[in-house]
């Protein structure tokens, strides 16, 4: 099965992200974002999910699966391959860095915090950049 999960890495801010600081993504009309939905399960709770964990709620929110289909469903989700948080909006446009731990749980740090700084300073933590949102 297929998986989204890093290990000790950082996914460092997209190189063209317009935030100097980690944003709340805004709610936009009557529906969540996937990046709201994605900050809320996030934000405060740091290394309590893994990213699979993560972006199949958001899935399952977004199109109302029953509680008694979820494990059914992660299965088919993950039945091929799905984009990880290289590519989620919080890495390329909210200013937020996504650190995986040993155990692939993860936690956001803003780009302007000191912790944020450490990780992409230790060089055991492995690093990789949020895809850019245009074109180089």
């Amino acid at each position: 099965m297929p998986s989204t999960n890093y290990f000790n890495t950082l996914i460092e801010v997209a190189p063209d992200c317009p935030a100097t600081a980690g944003q709340i993504p805004p709610v936009r009309g009557s529906q969540k974002s996937a990046a709201n939905l994605q900050f809320e399960m996030l934000h405060g709770r740091p290394y309590e999910f893994s990213s699979d964990d993560v972006l199949f709620a958001v899935f399952a929110a977004r199109k109302q699966i029953p509680q008694d289909e979820l494990a059914e469903q992660r299965a088919l989700f993950f039945t091929k391959g799905q984009p990880c948080f290289r590519a989620s909006p919080l890495t390329k446009r909210y200013g937020w860095g996504v650190h995986s731990n040993g155990e692939g749980k993860i936690a956001l740090y803003g780009v302007e915090s000191e912790a944020y700084r450490q990780l992409v300073a230790d060089e055991s933590v492995v690093k990789k950049k949020a895809m850019r949102s245009k074109r180089a």
